[in-house]
């Protein structure tokens, strides 16, 4: 009855190359995929996990001193605190000022984390978390106002370092006093380099060396060669360069936490049958709240009383109003629009699906994408090597006799030039601006490889029920063998069905479910079921009026002991002929005794979803070369299903690993494969794809955790987007890094051979790291 995995089976994918895992506790064991990308420290807290309970997790937000997006002394801050005993996994970026730590809680504490973590010079912010800590609005919206003060800030800095700069220079073009000229260059060196001095020494005490020292570096060298005014405008170009691409990457962020200002800060509570207004803090799980038209619905939780449609474009991205009746699942932050809603509470507000989108965007903000993660890693060698052929640019021609001031100058423009602040921030730039505009229409992406990932998608697999078809499955038919009996009386549908939704009760297969709510729709009354078990793929068995009731396809029968029951050729004739008018269908036998006899049959449909043609067409026209159904449905239905939608290969009646098996033969002949689930029942397929991809996590836990990306809108349609959006991330930062190394290459040429001054270095080395910013900054606005 069921193709689901065991309820205990889960799936995980990390960093680094390592494998992806696929954890089965039932028998304690983690199975490797050596092409995947996992990480050895995420693999041994989850075996820990077998033993002793889940690891624990602490993130620590510090100040990142304004520094230029380089993470050498992330890496230097990872690589020392997972030596630290007690310590699984660590993820710093400097970029965003965030740590996040996996460790033991029974060798460390949270507060030993920070201790560690501050002594490497780094001091917390108040918005730091524990696991236990709620991830209310109130910490994003401190967020929010703390980093737009330090952008004020950081702008006035860059205003005074070009006020001094300027006075500085007409000082010394009209003989102005000394005083003045040398205060102005004074104020332009001190406002113009403090962020960028900060950020130096905070690296260098992670015992690594960036790309701030050597901009702070070059500016005292144009000063001590007698050049103030080229430092300093090296220095008030740096200093804007920093601000603007603080903004940029900032804007992404405060669109995110845009999202919780959507949310009412009180909720018109019923109380002793009287509407109480108090804060939403103050509301708890059980309790209704009432929501007029047009209001905005506070908290998470389902409808008890009234309909109305409720536009959720700023949760799912759907353009649609979506209808909402009594027992319909609703979401904070969403609007009502021409009906009253009673609605009972499930989630409180730090619970809410909004904030739990936030949060997880944000994680995803902080971790590195591949091509980040190898660009952060030759950083430091090549920032040393800058360095050494400066020094050797200087020490050289000075050994030959060069003139001091010229080759100290030059190699001071070269040391500038060939500086890779762009190449730096090419990734973060377009990949965050990508996690944010996926983000806005309903697509997360769990992290920036992912962006990646799906930008070479050539192969796609899909599981069927709910994801290219509606999963609102229905029975269509109820058949009674003729002149059956039960329990000595003639057998009628209305009995069979409830003899059935009876046994079905305890299932969560969607059949099962389908079966319960035709029940529920005829009012009939079903009896008590006992002893219910389950066999994956196959069917379902219990004990309804003292006899066992066996529920399940012709596998499902061929998997059990003992004779075949009376009269199943019959059955399976039937169910033979409903599966070639494309319906799915069971056969129902009863034992008593040690003998079986089949009882009848249902048959269920399922509608192929709206749009999903154009879906399949939408893949195609982006390149995708092979489109996969694997289905534990019969072959007939999987068929219909295929022919109605174009797709090239058909996998039926398969069983959870079988899946594995398929997912595996095309990741095997195909550059990236995407595998698109529930996000539940498809949990090692999914984990088996190079890509998983979940629908429908507006409401679900367990497609948030299980899948690399989620359709939050639990619409498919979406998938294309989400090819379109990492094909063009790609594109993107293809340009980025021909403008940046494109930028490097000819200043560099330039100085060997021809020479160019210090100022023209310094625009174009500062230019093309605005410009790779601001072409990153336009995926925002990508909209497919």
């Amino acid at each position: 009855m069921t193709d689901s995995p065991p309820s205990d089976m889960s799936a995980d994918s990390g960093e680094d190359g390592i494998g992806r895992e696929v954890l089965d506790t039932d028998a304690g064991r983690i199975v490797f995929d050596p092409n995947g990308n996992g990480s050895v420290e995420r693999t041994a807290h989850r075996l820990a996990d077998l033993d002793g309970g889940p690891p624990a997790h602490c993130t620590i937000e510090f100040d990142p001193s304004g520094a230029r997006s380089s993470e050498s002394g992330s890496l230097a801050l990872e690589r020392h605190l997972e030596k630290q005993p007690g310590i699984f996994d660590a993820i710093a970026s400097f970029r965003s000022g965030i740590v996040r730590v996996t460790y033991d809680d029974s060798i460390l504490s949270a507060a030993d984390v920070e201790t560690l973590v501050r002594r490497r010079g780094l001091h917390r912010t108040d918005s730091s978390t524990t696991e236990s800590d709620a991830q209310s609005g109130t910490d994003s919206d401190d967020a929010a106002t703390g980093d737009d003060a330090k952008l004020r800030r950081e702008a006035t800095f860059v205003g005074i370092t070009l006020i001094g700069m300027m006075t500085g220079l007409l000082g010394h073009w009209f003989g102005g006093p000394a005083a003045v000229v040398w205060l102005g260059y004074g104020a332009a060196y001190l406002f113009g380099g403090w962020y960028g001095l900060l950020g130096s020494i905070d690296v260098l005490r992670q015992r690594a060396v960036d790309i701030d020292l050597l901009m702070i570096l070059a500016a005292l060298g144009a000063l001590a060669i007698g050049a103030p005014f080229e430092g300093a405008m090296l220095l008030f170009l740096f200093s804007l360069s920093n601000t603007l691409q603080h903004y940029a990457t900032g804007r992404s962020r405060r669109a995110i936490r845009s999202l919780l200002q959507m949310r009412p800060e009180t909720a018109q509570v019923l109380r002793d049958g009287e509407e109480v207004t108090i804060p939403i803090d103050q509301v708890d799980v059980g309790d209704t709240i009432v929501v007029r038209p047009g209001d905005r619905i506070p908290l998470d939780g389902v409808v008890d009383s009234g309909e109305s449609t409720v536009d959720q474009s700023s949760l799912t991205g759907e353009s649609v109003p979506v209808p909402k009746a009594p027992g319909d699942e609703v979401f904070g932050g969403t609007i009502t629009e021409n009906g009253s809603l009673e609605i009972r509470v499930t989630r409180q507000a730090h619970e809410s699906a909004i904030a739990r989108l936030i949060h997880m965007v944000e994680e995803a903000h902080s971790e590195r994408a591949p091509t980040q993660r190898l660009i952060d890693r030759l950083e430091q060698p090549y920032v040393l090597a800058v360095l050494g052929m400066t020094v050797a640019a200087m020490v050289i021609p000075l050994a030959l006799g060069a003139e001091q001031g010229p080759t100290i100058y030059r190699a001071m423009t070269f040391m500038v030039a060939a500086s890779p602040c762009a190449v730096v921030i090419s990734t973060p730039a377009a990949v965050l601006s990508a996690i944010t505009a996926g983000a806005r229409q309903g697509v997360l992406f769990k992290g920036g490889e992912h962006v990646e990932s799906v930008a070479t998608v050539d192969a796609v697999a899909f599981d069927k029920t709910g994801t290219l078809t509606e999963g609102d499955t229905s029975l269509t038919d109820v058949e009674v063998v003729q002149d059956a009996t039960l329990s000595g009386s003639p057998l009628t549908e209305d009995r069979l069905l409830a003899t059935c939704a009876a046994v079905q009760a305890r299932s969560e297969h969607h059949l099962a479910e389908a079966t319960v709510d035709a029940a529920e729709e005829r009012d009939l009354d079903v009896p008590a079921a006992t002893g219910f078990q389950a066999i994956v793929g196959k069917g379902v068995s219990a004990t309804v009026d003292d006899r066992t009731i066996h529920i399940g396809n012709p596998r499902y029968y061929e998997s059990l002991e003992g004779p075949d029951p009376e009269g199943v050729a019959t059955g399976l004739d039937a169910l033979e002929g409903l599966q070639q008018d494309g319906k799915t269908s069971v056969l129902v036998t009863a034992e008593e005794n040690g003998e079986r006899t089949v009882l009848g049959w249902l048959a269920f449909s399922d509608e192929i979803r709206e749009g999903a043609v154009e879906m399949i067409q939408s893949l195609r026209d982006l390149g995708v070369e092979e489109i996969v159904l694997l289905t534990g449905d019969n072959q007939q239905v999987a068929d219909r299903v295929a022919s109605e939608l174009g797709i090239d290969t058909v996998g039926a009646e398969l069983l959870p690993e079988q899946k594995v098996e398929r997912v595996s033969d095309l990741v095997a002949e195909h550059e990236t494969v995407a595998m698109v689930g529930d996000g539940v029942n498809d949990a090692p397929a999914l984990a088996t794809a190079d890509l998983g991809v979940a629908m429908g996590g507006a409401g679900t836990d367990v497609a948030l955790e299980t899948a690399d990306v989620v359709l939050m809108s639990d619409d498919v349609s979406k998938l294309p987007y989400a090819l379109g959006l990492g094909r063009r991330t790609q594109r993107t930062l293809y340009a980025n890094f021909a403008i940046a190394f494109g930028a490097i290459a000819v200043m560099v040429v330039a100085i060997l051979t021809q020479g160019i001054p210090l100022p023209l270095a310094v625009v174009g080395h500062e230019g093309s790291t605005v410009l790779v910013s601001l072409n990153g900054l336009r995926l925002l606005g990508f909209r497919g």
